[in-house]
């Protein structure tokens, strides 16, 4: 593949209609405040940043500026300032408009996700049928491994979800409910709990599909209660929950005849064990060091504080111990 940077283009004014839009332009979403925003501003001072572009023909293809072109399309300017570079590559052609926007603006990762997988049928045409690891996609897009990761948690999405998201991320921002965060949240989750309690779900779809319409009618109110569902999963191998009383409670959060959300079964059945374990593994961190100091060969004078606060301790232990004698 080469992986040389493109040189300066010539700048040249160019009429807005010998433009085209670039084809393999992953961008899906234009928004309306977005644009009325940029239109403002250039009609009041111009394009201050030239827009890219290569040469095809007796036209020109974008290679960056697209909301620029548009505006002044709508705004009837008869010359915009711009940059023609060389043509690129199939591949050079998509991985300049990523590391564009992740320089600069970064995409919606439906967005990336769409195109993701363009980028990785390329790279291996080029580089004899060998796809790209994570590193390597993440080095020649601009885009972190979690940013990869997340975008391809979307691309997975069956094409009925996809097509929500699309129509979601299509609305003013204060009009979105479903966002991308959502979508990605939920699917870890319900990896998770394919992984840890596959009997759980019987049918995956429509497990999305009551998640879904909780979170539309606010039974769940936050997406980051799907957290709670990958560890109320988790709970069988981490704080010795039974498998049956897990399922029990994940087969409850799908129904959608009951109105019982994951934050609610977590803190009523679920969150007490995992707090729990977090005592257990306090209380084996302060029982180490407690026992190292008094195995000690050097005399290691404790200080006032500690003292004290082992003593208070020690009062609440015997309280406890004594208000579950004989269990």
């Amino acid at each position: 593949m080469n992986t040389e940077r493109q040189p300066h283009g010539q700048l040249k004014d160019l009429s807005p209609d010998k433009i085209r839009r670039n084809p393999e332009n992953p961008r899906l979403f234009f928004r309306p405040e977005e644009m009325d925003t940029l239109m403002a501003s250039i009609r009041r001072y111009g394009i201050q940043v030239p827009i890219t572009v290569y040469e095809e023909g007796d036209e020109y293809i974008l290679i960056d500026g697209e909301r620029r072109w548009r505006s002044s399309l709508k705004l009837n300017l008869k010359r915009i300032p711009a940059l023609v570079q060389p043509k690129p590559t199939e591949l050079n052609n998509l991985l300049l408009m990523f590391n564009i926007h992740a320089l600069r603006e970064q995409w919606d990762y439906l967005t990336i996700a769409n195109k993701l997988p363009n980028v990785i049928e390329l790279f291996a045409a080029e580089n004899g049928g060998k796809s790209p690891n994570e590193q390597e996609l993440s080095e020649i897009t601009g885009l972190t491994r979690g940013q990869i990761r997340r975008c391809r948690l979307l691309f997975d999405l069956p094409a009925i979800y996809r097509k929500q998201l699309e129509e979601e991320l299509s609305l003013p921002k204060h009009l979105q409910r479903l966002s991308e965060d959502f979508f990605i949240e939920m699917e870890r989750a319900l990896k998770t709990v394919q992984k840890r309690v596959p009997s759980a779900v019987t049918n995956l779809n429509a497990a999305r599909d009551a998640l879904i319409a909780k979170f539309r009618e606010g039974t769940i109110n936050n997406i980051t209660d799907f957290r709670k569902l990958s560890k109320i999963a988790t709970s069988i191998s981490n704080v010795g929950v039974r498998e049956n009383k897990a399922k029990k409670a994940i087969t409850d959060i799908f129904d959608l005849g009951k109105k019982i959300s994951i934050h609610d079964v977590w803190t009523e059945q679920f969150e007490m064990r995992y707090d729990e374990r977090k005592i257990k593994l306090s209380i084996d961190s302060v029982y180490e060091y407690l026992d190292a100091t008094l195995e000690s060969d050097d005399h290691v004078e404790i200080g006032k504080e500690l003292i004290s606060r082992l003593n208070r301790l020690r009062d609440i232990i015997e309280r406890i111990l004594e208000e579950n004698d004989g269990v």
